[in-house]
């Protein structure tokens, strides 16, 4: 059974920093590309970050770009968020997903992150 288990989120200022986990289980985690997402209350879940197979593929939203770094470890199988410089509208739960192909195959139940000003 495949599982992604996200970790770190909690309460920051604003300006502050936190670092987010995701344990993933019951994958061949190396052959997946891993996303983070996150979702605010009566929106759309929103895009943050991506990397690929390769530790060198990256992509991520304009409004994070700069501030968030997805890393991720295959040893481990976890892939990270870390988060500086956050603002208030960081505010979300947070959700890792990891994709065989292009589209997200597995979700993880989130974490949240609060930031506070």
């Amino acid at each position: 059974q495949v599982q992604l288990v996200e970790s770190g989120g909690g309460l920051v200022q604003a300006g502050g920093s936190l670092r987010l986990s995701c344990a993933a289980s019951g994958l061949p985690f190396s052959s997946y590309a891993v996303g983070w997402f996150r979702q605010v209350p009566g929106k759309e879940r929103e895009f943050v970050a991506r990397m690929g197979r390769s530790e060198g593929s990256t992509t991520y939203a304009a409004s994070v770009k700069g501030r968030f770094t997805i890393s991720r470890d295959n040893a481990k199988k976890t892939v990270y968020l870390q988060m500086n410089s956050l603002k208030q509208e960081d505010t979300a739960v947070y959700y890792c997903a990891a994709a065989s192909a292009w589209n997200y195959d597995y979700w993880g139940r989130g974490t949240q992150v609060n930031v506070s000003s």
